[in-house]
């Protein structure tokens, strides 16, 4: 197992396309984002949110013809 530095979630706000960092602390928080509460901070995987981002664009992806 590698290590994967863990991003703050000013990061984590520009990895996801550049939402602000209260929508996606609101979003962790709320459990729909895969995030580690730290003390009180939100951190975040990358690999993990690039899971969710392929998982997200699928389900929003219109049905091929």
């Amino acid at each position: 197992m590698t290590f994967e530095p863990l991003l703050s979630e000013s990061e984590a706000a520009k990895f996801l396309g550049g939402l602000h960092p209260k929508t996606v602390q609101r979003m962790a928080r709320r459990g729909q984002l895969p995030a580690y509460r730290i003390g009180r901070y939100w951190r975040f995987r990358a690999s993990e949110l690039n899971d969710w981002l392929a998982v997200q664009s699928r389900q929003a992806s219109p049905p091929a013809h």
